[in-house]
């Protein structure tokens, strides 16, 4: 059976795209089954719609609170039962609700740690780097805080402006993410410390806690696609 996506957007969708494209093939492992933005009138959503997918808006100003804003979100996602959401350009920072409900995947443009938040290319430029890249990583409360799954250099060339080396990141960045969520819904992670594996639970991580957080769908013993993540030690964001 495969692993059943919510994809977050706010914007032109590629990310989401590239998904939808790669869960066309049954071997891929997940399918798309709703996507879900924080403004109307976005591509992302005519994206969707064009695919025949489910979509809802859920807009941070028709709430009273932020956290009436994450209640909604969660309540609208829980309803298409995802095993997995990921966050595909989505430009809202997520909140317990959702991320205690659900374990969400995000991309960054940038090699994490360094340069988190909004601005990372052009920081990146900045900083006079000649290496950055993206990052997949676990969302958790802080802002490109979670552990990391996967990471891709982009070299930096003589002469790069923004719009160019973030082209060329974006590149990467949909690659990696296809093929992490795809491994993600096959194999299934685990999660030791800040330590991301993908498939079977090798063992203890050196020099990681002795307990670890286990994310794996294989692992639950409510069954597959069921996550087990005891609440005192979740790492998703």
């Amino acid at each position: 059976m495969s692993a059943r996506l919510v994809v977050l957007v706010s914007g032109s969708g590629t990310n989401l795209q590239a998904l939808m494209d790669a869960a066309a093939a049954d071997a891929y492992g997940a399918r798309v089954v709703a996507v879900g933005a924080d403004r109307d009138g976005i591509e992302g959503l005519a994206r969707a719609r064009r695919a025949g997918l489910p979509a809802f808006v859920v807009k941070l100003a028709d709430h009273p609170s932020r956290a009436a804003w994450d209640q909604a979100l969660r309540t609208e996602i829980a309803s298409h039962d995802p095993d997995l959401v990921v966050s595909a350009g989505f430009m809202k920072i997520l909140g317990p609700e959702v991320l205690n409900a659900f374990p969400v995947v995000n991309t960054h443009p940038a090699l994490l740690p360094s340069f988190p938040g909004a601005h990372a290319v052009a920081e990146a430029l900045a900083y006079g780097v000649r290496v950055t890249g993206c990052t997949v990583h676990l969302v958790d409360a802080g802002v490109d805080t979670g552990p990391v799954i996967a990471q891709e250099a982009v070299a930096v060339r003589d002469g790069d402006d923004e719009d160019a080396l973030h082209e060329r990141i974006k590149t990467v960045e949909r690659r990696l993410l296809v093929e992490v969520v795809g491994r993600m819904a096959r194999e299934g992670w685990t999660v030791t410390g800040r330590h991301v594996r993908l498939g079977p639970d090798p063992g203890p991580v050196p020099g990681a806690p002795a307990e670890p957080v286990s994310l794996s769908q294989s692992q639950s013993p409510a069954g597959p696609g069921v996550l087990d993540v005891p609440e005192t030690g979740r790492s998703t964001k």
